[in-house]
């Protein structure tokens, strides 16, 4: 999304519709973001299409100010490395996971010339590190957290700094697409349930906030980009499959100016014991 929160570029409602204008803008939108890249966490692309409130507590910037203390760190699930390589002091010894190829690629490229050593590692298998080997362990929105490992590679006294999505974030959206989801869904990533995980791989929790943002689609292109490069959302999309619901909730944004969805996050600063 966007890197700051604007304001949502209101359209008036429609008092008439020319549909086979709506129906070339909504083809035209859709081509645009069928054809966009969607490797990395690069979210440029999203410019003047979508907006999102960012957690007050600056992620990005506390970690790098984390990195710039530490002699080994390690960032799991690093997409293209765009937020580990944002941090301008970066540690002695560096390293980064991240399991999607094209990912691996990219943030290789990015990171390596700064002396930060990329593997390749799917994010359910066990960490490629000995025991031990790092004082921090960061992570941007990783898919899951797997805490034993975490807390197996971290020295005692080691943090684990991350920023977490949280339960049913950007699920008007999801529901849109998919109907009301059940309880257990809409309530995974609970932030006390990680709490708990956390307690018992053997980090104690020292910070957990968590907050709840706004998020604006701007446009229905802004919506087909996001589901393909956010593909956990709706499991499978293509826009094929959901043209028809894809129409409708185009023609929602002509009508109201944006669609509104609201995404979480929580922030876990956890120590090894």
């Amino acid at each position: 999304m966007s890197t700051a929160d604007h304001p949502a570029r209101s359209r008036p409602p429609a008092q008439s519709r020319d549909d086979s204008r709506d129906a070339a803008d909504f083809d035209t939108l859709v081509a645009e973001a069928e054809a966009a890249p969607t490797e990395g966490w690069d979210f440029s692309w999203f410019e003047g299409r979508a907006t999102e409130a960012r957690p007050s507590w600056g992620y990005a910037r506390a970690m790098g100010e984390r990195l710039g203390r530490a002699g080994a760190s390690l960032d799991i699930q690093t997409g293209g490395g765009e937020v580990l390589g944002s941090a301008p002091v970066l540690p002695p010894l560096a390293a980064a996971t991240e399991g999607w190829p094209p990912n691996v690629a990219k943030a290789t490229a990015l990171l390596r010339p700064r002396g930060v050593v990329v593997v390749a590692s799917a994010e359910d298998a066990p960490l490629p590190f000995a025991d031990g080997a790092f004082d921090l362990v960061t992570s941007r929105h990783p898919v899951t957290p797997h805490f034993e490992e975490i807390a197996r590679v971290l020295r005692p006294g080691g943090t684990y700094f991350a920023q977490h999505v949280g339960p049913a974030s950007v699920f008007e959206l999801v529901e849109f697409f998919l109907g009301e989801q059940p309880a257990h869904i809409r309530g995974a990533r609970d932030p006390e349930g990680e709490r708990a995980a956390a307690e018992a791989a053997g980090l104690d929790v020292v910070d957990l906030r968590a907050e709840r943002l706004r998020i604006e689609f701007l446009d229905i292109g802004a919506v087909v980009h996001f589901l393909r490069k956010v593909v956990w959302m709706v499991p499978g999309f293509t826009v094929d499959a959901y043209r028809p619901r894809l129409r409708e909730l185009h023609r929602r944004i002509l009508d109201e100016g944006a669609f509104v969805a609201h995404s979480t996050r929580h922030l876990f600063d956890a120590r090894r014991s």
